[in-house]
């Protein structure tokens, strides 16, 4: 009998593993070997229909005489017949440890032999009840297993209706099925309710059993046998402190106001978020102080990144803003090259000055920065409005001990400025004919019946353009030309509208406005292509911007010469904001676009011999390459290493009768490209040109613009909103410069 034990163990064990079948799930399965009359011995237990028995067969070798006892702990006894024998087998549905598949059969604790003939053996196909009837015999009730999953201590087993049960959560009182018939559902769905997170009473009640450690023994032994969530469940821990730095970071990003977190709306819906965030800590105070920190870190990863980063010098832009009480505020912006030959541009400063019309408003900003970040021997120079920069002597005379060229470089306009203020005074010169212009679109497109007939009457004109009339946004000057310049593309569909629509002929431009706004699309287009690479390229290097503006002087030129009065004096009149902008910064572009190989010193003469005469031209050459040549000495003296006397005046010796590195580059034929990175060309030749790139990686640095590029077209000068004007300028200043650093993440 125990080989038959140990061989059905065996085959268990083999089906298990071979076919991954859960095991029968009644708690007592008998299994009977049938007498001559075959008939079940326990009509209360119902064969399952499962694949689980077609793998099961029984077979008696030799009748028992004598009881079998494995266990000296548990009772086992066998009643032996001649003619019938019956094995019980009390088994488990679920099994949590895959290793051992049948835990029931450790210690044979799973067999039971009844003491009083429950189970009978035929012996030799002798049958000792003739009258087949069933034999009652008093069996010892069979033991359910105690279940050793951890998670009956979270569930309750409740009977549904017959044959049903279901596993209720004791926390959130959630139901799952159990068992249904002989089928049972194990204990995975269960444990993933329990670990993943999915009970939320559960994990406030372990939140709080771990805030509150135990003081009793016992409790901590319970504690052990407690599921831990799995490591990729989220640990919701609140924290009040991460929560309100959160929130001064959100109100710097969006341009909140400080006052947000007061609101009942906010409160309320935080509350709801969060019942345990204390809003007696979230004041108008608290997260001023908040964005002050803010600030205060992210200065500090700047000022870093800039000692460590950059290795020449930097150049400073200043964009005066002004408020409705009259305070300006000046936005001082650094731009630089880093070693790694990328172009950056920071924010650096917002200065509030009492009296922004005085001359040395913009010179006191230039101070307070550099002294913040202690740039003095660090500026290369500063691009600012129309407003002039005044520097008093003393701050001068202090800054020129480290300026290159002797500060010669120093001041610069900015061109965004000066292109916005040419289209601003053509378009002023043309208002009645673009108040036309703006007049027949708004006619056609705050109408829907307008607007369709505009387009029936488009498409059977057949005209050729694809743009579609808009109204323009009238601080962007950008809109009112591509306005403009739609309306001109359709202008036949305009001319032929008042056949449709009578009254439309009372405000129809007539073919003469058109010309009109022909003529200004010509002259417009020749700055909105500049200003637009402005506004689409991130940080551009200035050498692009000295064939532009050459190109804005030579297109003006022509149209000054035209027989039309209206052309001339709108070319004359942008043509003297064109000249005056390259009078104060000709000298600077013009060394920048020597250090693009693709120009060097050959572009310079080929402009300056079109635009000037022959003595004019020849004598602006001589003053860029003298300058030029002045600037690479300095460079060239800065980076020698400290030497006696006698040594200096030898390398000298050896810098003026020996080739350069700055002749060198100037002897090589400019590169003809089309695409083309001229940092990264700098980067790959900067062994070749150790002193040279040095030079280059400054003047390459120097902004033309002093506004971010959404500003580029604007018409008007930037204003303070009232409420930032109420604040606190150091607020301010926290306010605006962390939300600049903040969109380059981490420098």
């Amino acid at each position: 009998m125990q080989r038959s034990l140990v061989a059905l163990r065996t085959l268990c064990l083999d089906f298990k593993a071979e076919e991954n079948m859960i095991m029968p799930d009644e708690n007592n399965i008998e299994l009977a070997a049938y007498g001559n009359n075959h008939e079940v011995t326990n009509h209360d237990t119902e064969q399952p229909s499962n694949g689980f028995w077609d793998h099961i067969t029984l077979e008696t070798e030799e009748p028992m005489m004598s009881p079998i006892q494995q266990n000296p702990d548990e009772v086992q006894k066998m009643a032996i017949s001649d003619h019938e024998e019956k094995i019980i087998i009390q088994t488990q549905t679920h099994y949590e440890d895959p290793e051992t598949p049948f835990p029931e059969f450790e210690n044979n604790k799973a067999i039971s032999y009844p003491n009083n003939g429950a189970a009978s053996y035929p012996n030799s196909g002798a049958d000792s009840n003739p009258n087949n009837e069933e034999t009652n015999h008093e069996t010892q009730p069979n033991k359910r297993r105690k279940r050793k999953s951890t998670v009956w201590e979270h569930f309750t087993i409740q009977t549904e209706s017959a044959g049903c049960r279901r596993a209720y959560c004791n926390q959130c009182k959630r139901s799952y099925a159990y068992s249904k018939g002989s089928k049972v559902s194990g204990t995975s769905h269960l444990r993933r309710h329990v670990e993943k997170g999915s009970c939320a009473a559960l994990l406030r009640s372990q939140d709080n059993n771990q805030s509150e450690p135990s003081s009793s023994k016992g409790a901590t032994n319970s504690s052990k046998r407690r599921y831990k969530r799995a490591s990729s469940t989220p640990q919701f821990v609140f924290h009040q402190d991460h929560c309100c730095n959160d929130i001064a970071r959100m109100i710097i990003m969006h341009d909140y106001p400080l006052h947000m977190v007061e609101h009942p709306g906010f409160v309320s819906f935080v509350q709801n978020l969060q019942p345990e965030f204390n809003f007696n800590m979230m004041t108008f105070d608290a997260v001023q102080g908040d964005c002050i920190v803010a600030y205060q870190t992210e200065r500090q990863s700047l000022r870093k990144f800039i000692q460590q980063g950059v290795a020449g010098r930097i150049c400073l832009s200043l964009d005066m803003w002004t408020s409705s009480q009259g305070v300006g505020y000046v936005f001082v912006t650094g731009q630089f090259i880093d070693a790694d030959w990328k172009l950056h541009r920071r924010l650096l400063n917002v200065v509030m000055e009492a009296y922004p019309d005085s001359d040395t408003a913009l010179s006191h900003a230039v101070k307070v920065c550099l002294h913040n970040w202690s740039l003095e021997s660090k500026l290369f120079s500063v691009t600012y409005n129309d407003q002039p920069l005044i520097m008093s002597e003393a701050v001068f005379e202090s800054l020129k001990l480290h300026l290159p060229s002797n500060g010669q470089l120093l001041a610069n306009n900015c061109l965004a400025r000066t292109l916005s203020s040419i289209a601003k005074e053509v378009l002023g010169n043309s208002h009645d004919i673009v108040k036309k212009i703006r007049d027949s679109i708004k006619y056609v497109t705050t109408s829907e019946p307008h607007e369709e007939k505009f387009l029936v009457l488009k498409k059977q004109l057949q005209v050729p353009s694809e743009r579609n009339i808009f109204l323009d946004d009238q601080t962007k000057w950008n809109t009112t030309y591509q306005m403009l310049v739609s309306a001109n593309e359709l202008k036949q569909v305009f001319s032929c509208f008042d056949t449709y629509d009578a009254e439309f002929n009372k405000q129809a431009p007539s073919m003469e406005d058109w010309k009109l706004v022909e003529t200004l699309c010509t002259h417009l287009k020749s700055i909105f292509d500049t200003a637009y690479i402005l506004a689409t390229t991130t940080n551009p290097t200035a050498s692009i911007f000295f064939p532009e503006v050459r190109r804005i002087q030579e297109e003006l030129s022509k149209l000054i010469t035209s027989e039309d009065p209206f052309v001339s004096n709108l070319a004359r009149t942008m043509l003297e904001k064109i000249n005056t902008y390259w009078k104060n910064c000709s000298l600077t572009l013009a060394i920048a676009v020597v250090m693009d190989p693709r120009y060097k010193m050959k572009y310079v003469e080929f402009t300056f011999k079109k635009i000037y005469s022959e003595e004019e031209a020849q004598t602006c050459i001589k003053m860029v390459d003298d300058r030029i040549h002045e600037l690479f000495e300095e460079y060239s003296t800065m980076s020698l290493p400290l030497a006696p006397n006698y040594a200096e005046e030898f390398d000298v010796y050896i810098m003026k009768n020996l080739k350069t590195e700055l002749d060198q580059y100037l002897a090589e034929p400019p590169i003809r490209v089309h695409e083309f990175d001229v940092l990264a060309w700098w980067k790959l030749n900067q062994m070749m040109y150790p002193t040279l790139s040095q030079m280059a990686r400054d003047m390459l640095s120097f902004p033309v613009s002093t506004v971010p590029c959404d500003s580029v077209f604007d018409t008007n000068a930037k204003e303070m909103d009232q409420y930032r004007s109420s604040l606190q300028a150091e607020t301010v200043e926290a306010l605006i410069c962390t939300k600049d650093w903040m969109q380059y993440g981490s420098h």
